[in-house]
């Protein structure tokens, strides 16, 4: 009977969607960046910090200059993963609905579309607008299980020096998911 038991409580915290979700892990990169990780019901998300020497580097050079990309680069800036591991379906989310809470607020993301909006304004080249839109993480997908993902950067819109959480939002066929990344630092 104790055998059963254990067989049993193995399942139930290895099966998608009962055992919520692990520890999160924290990694210094060599840059002195940080990157966060969460398991979750089946799903992964992480984010790891792109200093800003990293962003203006890489948006300078896709046609910006220094000025047009300020504003981007001081917004703490992070590569985003979303990957369904072994989920009980396709996970579906709108990154709209994701909050980041800074000292007891919380507040949405800069939309991709304000950021475009923003460079349009601003004169930005066709192309350059085209490198952005492209190398941002998407405002909606949908990903199946057996690890589907995708990655992109994500602007938190706070300034350096900030530390915040981050709740990810998903759902399968309607069914509302969530994960929190707890303490994440913005490096300068």
């Amino acid at each position: 009977m104790k055998n059963i038991f254990n067989l049993l409580m193995v399942v139930v915290l290895w099966w998608p969607g009962i055992g919520h979700s692990a520890a999160q892990k924290y990694t210094q990169l060599e840059t002195g960046a940080g990157s966060w990780e969460i398991y979750s019901a089946g799903v992964t998300f992480s984010l790891t910090q792109i200093l800003p020497d990293q962003v203006k580097a890489f948006y300078v050079n896709r046609g910006f200059t220094l000025e047009q990309i300020r504003d981007f680069e001081r917004s703490c800036v992070y590569m985003t993963v979303l990957r369904n591991d072994n989920a009980p379906g396709t996970i579906h989310f709108i990154s709209n609905d994701w909050l980041v809470q800074v000292n007891g607020k919380r507040q949405p993301l800069v939309p991709v579309s304000e950021w475009l909006e923003r460079f349009e304004s601003a004169g930005i080249s066709k192309a350059a607008l085209v490198a952005f839109r492209w190398a941002q993480f998407p405002p909606e997908q949908s990903y199946e299980p057996g690890g589907d993902w995708n990655q992109g950067m994500l602007s938190m819109g706070l300034p350096p020096g900030s530390i915040f959480d981050v709740t990810a939002r998903w759902d399968i066929d309607g069914k509302g998911f969530e994960t929190t990344l707890k303490g994440i630092r913005c490096d300068r």
